[in-house]
């Protein structure tokens, strides 16, 4: 089987806290150095109740400092809400303080709605500069030349390893003009997946960073000790997907027995098209519906969501994924 990771977004559960949603962020990433999981990454989103990352780079301290092995990194910033000199001192004094073991994706989207990215004091067509802005960035990252006027400090001859991160043909082009790996968010935007991902590889041009393409594929997974209680816990991401079509802005609600009862039928099928890419089960379902996925994408990597409510459900969830995995 093929290395996993996970991707964390820090959820505030309706009874807890922030600072609490935090905590069980860093004790996620813990748990998962502890059972051999590659890396943990924190996705940029802003405005959000229920999401403790937007400060992104605070939230990859976090972790990283209460962790020994496993990479932690961006997955992703949104890179047209952020000067490349900045993500370059950040990130460059990130692997400063925690060397070998940080990552960066950069995805174009703004990661929230057009009011917050007015707050933001960003201009939208800034994602029109995303494939220069990803080159300045990677200059920065870069060791320093000589007469160089600016230079990233943290950051210059940091390297940094970068990824392109995406739901479309956009990333994927990009990603294989730069050489450089290529993260598809197939856990909520599985629709363009095969597609871009033979875009990606038909294309891909080796660089300094990669001489091969690399795929990296996002699925949600629910690991229980039986497909129903897996069915049941599954039930906290499917209303908190149910919400953001409503428009409401909740904490993690805890399961409930009938998902039915609480969307409507177009929302459940909005819901079933963005979660198309999920596997909801036992130790055994999730083995079998793993190794399909695989033989579908040709992955070299699965970066794993098991959003869940309960945390201890969460940690076991990893455990069991980690274990049909074996």
């Amino acid at each position: 089987m093929i290395p996993l990771s996970i991707l964390e977004l820090g959820r505030v559960r309706e009874g807890g806290d922030r600072r609490t949603a935090l905590d069980e962020a860093r004790a996620l990433g813990q748990h998962a150095e502890n059972l051999g999981y590659r890396r943990i990454w924190v996705a940029e989103h802003h405005n959000m109740a229920g999401v403790t990352t937007a400060a992104t780079s605070l939230v990859i301290a976090h972790i990283a400092a209460g962790t020994k092995t496993i990479r932690v990194g961006a997955g992703g910033i949104m890179l047209p809400n952020h000067a490349p000199y900045v993500i370059a001192e950040q990130f460059g004094t990130l692997e400063t303080l925690f060397p070998g073991r940080i990552d960066l994706g950069l995805g174009r989207a703004p990661g929230t709605d057009q009011m917050t990215l007015r707050a933001l004091r960003r201009d939208p067509a800034n994602a029109e500069n995303f494939p220069q802005d990803v080159m300045e960035l990677q200059a920065f990252l870069a060791p320093a030349v000589p007469n160089q006027r600016i230079e990233a400090v943290p950051g210059s001859g940091s390297n940094v390893p970068l990824w392109i991160l995406g739901s479309s043909l956009f990333g994927a082009h990009l990603a294989a003009e730069l050489g450089l790996p290529y993260g598809f968010a197939s856990h909520f935007a599985p629709q363009a997946l095969d597609q871009a991902l033979a875009v990606y590889r038909d294309r891909f041009k080796p660089s300094e960073q990669a001489g091969t393409p690399y795929a990296l594929v996002g699925v949600n997974v629910i690991a229980a000790e039986t497909d129903e209680e897996a069915r049941f816990l599954a039930t906290s991401q499917q209303m908190s997907f149910a919400d953001i079509f409503r428009g409401q802005r909740r904490l993690m609600q805890p399961p409930i027995a009938d998902i039915e009862t609480y969307w409507t039928p177009m929302e459940k099928a909005q819901a079933g098209q963005m979660l198309e890419f999920s596997v909801i089960g036992s130790k055994d379902t999730v083995r079998r519906r793993l190794q399909q996925i695989i033989a579908r994408t040709e992955a070299d990597e699965l970066m794993i969501v098991s959003d869940m409510y309960d945390p201890q459900k969460r940690l076991r969830s990893l455990e069991l994924i980690r274990e049909a995995a074996a």
